[in-house]
């Protein structure tokens, strides 16, 4: 069971010790939690002290140890993702231990290291959850979108999506797993069973679905930013055997293609590399305007398809499969006061793999 401590000394709530697994949550005390608040669209983030969040049914209250920071927290912040609930806690790659349940939450024990992803919660009654495509659910809630997230001491998580995190993997090494790797791993999959596969905008999802594809028997291509040496000699370090910029094109036709950057003038140069009966997919949430495509470069039963979301199949899927490639991440790791930093420097360019905040001393 947690110590009950954080890193800043304060006492945390903890389930009672007669609370039974699937009772109703006992708490002896509530206090503050320290989180990066985002007021309103293109604002900058504003730490905060806020009340620690208590679970409701079938929800688990998280000490969150560490939190990927990811593209789509940008898109949040300037508005390229509309609505969001505001104020808000972004973060949606959390690593946390379970330190009290809400009513009816028995699946992960006190104590349990746990993983939220993006998709934070879904009806489980419309034709998609029916029917194994939940990821597509009309009123689904998103972890750091709809739903407060980990740039936070504590955050509360749906615990039908909180995965368990393997062993092995230290908490800000594991948190990527929990986004760039389950998109890098649905996209993956819709790539089919490629064996020539491109990989545009080699970032944080790039670096992980390159190991995971050289894993299977898979040849990597990768194409990065026009002057960018030095992603292209991380990504030849993550296993591809070709990289270049995103306008060069290989001396052979790719099979697929999976687009990462949310850049929409990559569309037809991905289908101008791709062999007829080849696929490209976007794997972003967001993506800029796609210009017109001559139909010619998508003839020849040509496939462009987009990612929406994940599936919790996907998140089992892929953390089983993970140590045992063993995908590594690369992380350049930030203090909770710094994720306003940490997204500038996402948006700037030039990090090696992930970004990640470090919350509570782990």
């Amino acid at each position: 069971m947690p110590s009950g401590r954080t890193s800043q000394g304060r006492k945390s709530p903890i389930a009672g010790e007669d609370t039974p697994a699937h009772g109703p949550l006992l708490v002896r005390e509530w206090l503050a939690m320290r989180a990066m608040v985002l007021d309103a669209p293109r604002a900058p983030l504003r730490l905060a002290e806020l009340p620690d969040p208590r679970p409701g049914a079938g929800q688990l209250l998280l000490r969150v140890r560490a939190c990927g920071v990811c593209r789509t927290d940008l898109h949040v912040v300037d508005a390229e993702l509309k609505d969001p609930k505001l104020p808000l806690v972004l973060g949606h790659q959390i690593v946390g231990v379970v330190e009290a349940v809400g009513e009816g939450a028995g699946r992960h024990p006190l104590g349990r290291r746990v993983g939220v992803p993006w998709l934070g919660w879904t009806c489980g009654e419309c034709r998609y959850c029916r029917s194994g495509r939940e990821n597509l659910c009309r009123r689904a809630r998103f972890t750091g979108y709809q739903i407060d997230g980990g740039f936070a001491e504590r955050a509360v998580a749906d615990e039908r999506f909180c995965f368990a995190i393997p062993e092995g993997y230290p908490d800000r090494r594991a948190a990527p797993l929990l986004c760039a790797g389950l998109i890098g791993w649905r996209s993956l999959v819709l790539a089919g069973d490629a064996q020539r596969l491109g990989l545009y905008g080699f970032g944080a999802a790039a670096h992980i679905v390159a190991q995971v594809a050289r894993h299977q028997g898979r040849r990597v291509f990768a194409f990065v930013r026009r002057g960018d040496e030095a992603g292209r000699r991380f990504a030849l370090e993550m296993g591809a055997e070709w990289a270049g910029a995103s306008d060069e094109r290989p001396d052979e036709e790719l099979d697929a293609a999976i687009i990462f950057a949310p850049a929409g003038e990559l569309v037809p140069l991905a289908l101008r590399a791709v062999a007829p009966g080849g696929i490209v997919v976007c794997g972003g949430i967001h993506m800029s305007d796609i210009p017109a495509i001559p139909y010619e470069l998508l003839w020849g039963e040509r496939v462009l398809r987009s990612v929406a979301n994940l599936t919790r199949r996907d998140g089992e899927e892929f953390l089983a499969l993970a140590p045992k490639i063993p995908v590594r991440t690369e992380v350049t790791t930030y203090p909770l006061e710094a994720a306003g930093q940490a997204l500038d420097d996402l948006r700037s360019g030039g990090r090696r793999g992930s970004s990640v905040l470090s919350i509570s001393g782990y």
